[in-house]
């Protein structure tokens, strides 16, 4: 094995034990009370996986973007609330990562992210923009009398677990005459930061991300905004690492459920010697059910990891659509492989009390089509079909 490879094997096994020992074990629990996953992250945290991402070059561990996808999935078998945020938190490390340009600020704040394992969320949406994140109605403003100084207030529908995090990384319209699409983000502390809530966390799914609604206020010193425009940080790494990531996390969540339904059939078929057990015929469905969703999030991870050698690739049309399309699919494929688990189980697939309960996972796995939301992604791709040559 290679250098590389053994710091991301390393990393995974690391990440396995906190699945298994830790995540699962709270996992109904996490669920049953929408609460925060705090023992699963404090775990994250005591293996420096928050930081893991980050380069050797500033203290990381400086793993591949494929650990980081394994790790998503490995957690969503066991967890899908601390699978998100462990993805959400990876995504903004990814984009102050390849955005920091020659910052010593953002350098800076890598190093501390090392040494205090710091977690990181992001407030993207607002209200008044239609859950279009390309754009902004809050502004980045100048604050009289300080220069350096700049102050915003956003109203966020969701902010994922904001009230459990160290750090936020919140989009904005550069300056007060700037257009809606001319946005920066900015990483601004929790102790800088008040959150005023504007409403409560019962969801059918994904309890555990403790997301609801805030009004974000903070003032902050310019420097703390990246210095690469946010449109460029959408189309090479937010959007693109957001739907490969949240893909892996429910390809988990589907292939625990998988792997549910089939304990229950072998239960079966143990009971039973010789006989047919005929759940096995729907458990095949089921698995083909699962391997189109597996060959989709595998096959686009290759594709941005091949593409990601030339920026240039990640902004053309036909990518954008090819991970538009993945987001498609995985959110739609992933609650029919539950649903299909629940078919193969009966009842104890239904019940929330058994070793085969898949309703977490179907629960689960229905916020996939809300998360940016399908239709808005089905209008940019009609829009892009109607100029781009390749597909």
């Amino acid at each position: 094995m290679t250098v590389a490879a053994d710091r991301d094997a390393a990393f995974l096994a690391g990440i396995g034990e906190v699945a298994d020992a830790i995540a699962a074990v709270h996992a109904d629990d996490v669920d049953r009370q929408a609460r925060f996953p705090v023992e699963a992250v404090d775990a994250l945290r005591e293996r420096q996986a928050l930081s893991a991402f980050v380069p050797e070059s500033l203290g990381g561990a400086g793993v591949s973007l494929r650990a980081i996808a394994e790790a998503c999935f490995t957690l969503g078998r066991r967890c899908g609330a601390t699978a998100m945020v462990f993805a959400m938190h990876q995504i903004q490390v990814a984009t102050i990562v390849r955005h920091l340009g020659d910052s010593d600020h953002f350098e800076d704040y890598l190093r501390r992210l090392v040494s205090e394992q710091r977690l990181i969320a992001s407030a993207t949406s607002e209200v008044g923009t239609g859950g279009d994140m390309s754009k902004s109605v809050a502004a980045l403003t100048p604050v009289d009398g300080a220069p350096d100084r700049r102050s915003f207030e956003k109203q966020g529908p969701t902010v994922s677990y904001g009230g459990h995090a160290d750090d936020l990384l919140t989009t904005l319209r550069a300056h007060p005459d700037a257009q809606p699409g001319e946005q920066v983000a900015v990483l601004h502390a929790a102790a800088e930061t008040t959150l005023e809530p504007t409403g409560t966390w019962d969801p059918l799914g994904m309890r555990g991300t403790c997301s609801p609604g805030f009004v974000v206020r903070a003032e902050v010193d310019a420097e703390q905004a990246l210095p690469t425009p946010f449109s460029t940080i959408a189309t090479e790494t937010m959007v693109p690492i957001s739907h490969l990531l949240w893909a892996h996390v429910w390809l988990g969540i589907a292939t625990d459920a998988f792997d549910r339904a089939r304990a229950f059939v072998r239960a079966a078929a143990r009971r039973a010697p010789g006989a047919p057990v005929p759940q096995a015929v729907k458990l095949s469905h089921t698995l083909t059910e699962l391997s189109l969703l597996r060959a989709t999030v595998h096959s686009a991870l290759d594709a941005f990891l091949a593409a990601d050698e030339d920026p240039e690739c990640l902004s053309t049309m036909a990518i954008a659509l090819q991970f538009n399309n993945l987001k498609l699919a995985a959110s739609e494929q992933a609650p029919r492989v539950c649903q299909s688990a629940m078919a193969v189980s009966g009842i104890v697939g239904f019940k929330n009390d058994t070793p085969f309960s898949v309703g977490r996972h179907l629960r689960d796995s229905m916020s996939a089509a809300l998360m940016v939301a399908n239709d808005r992604i089905h209008q940019t791709n009609a829009g892009l079909l109607l100029i781009a040559k390749e597909v």
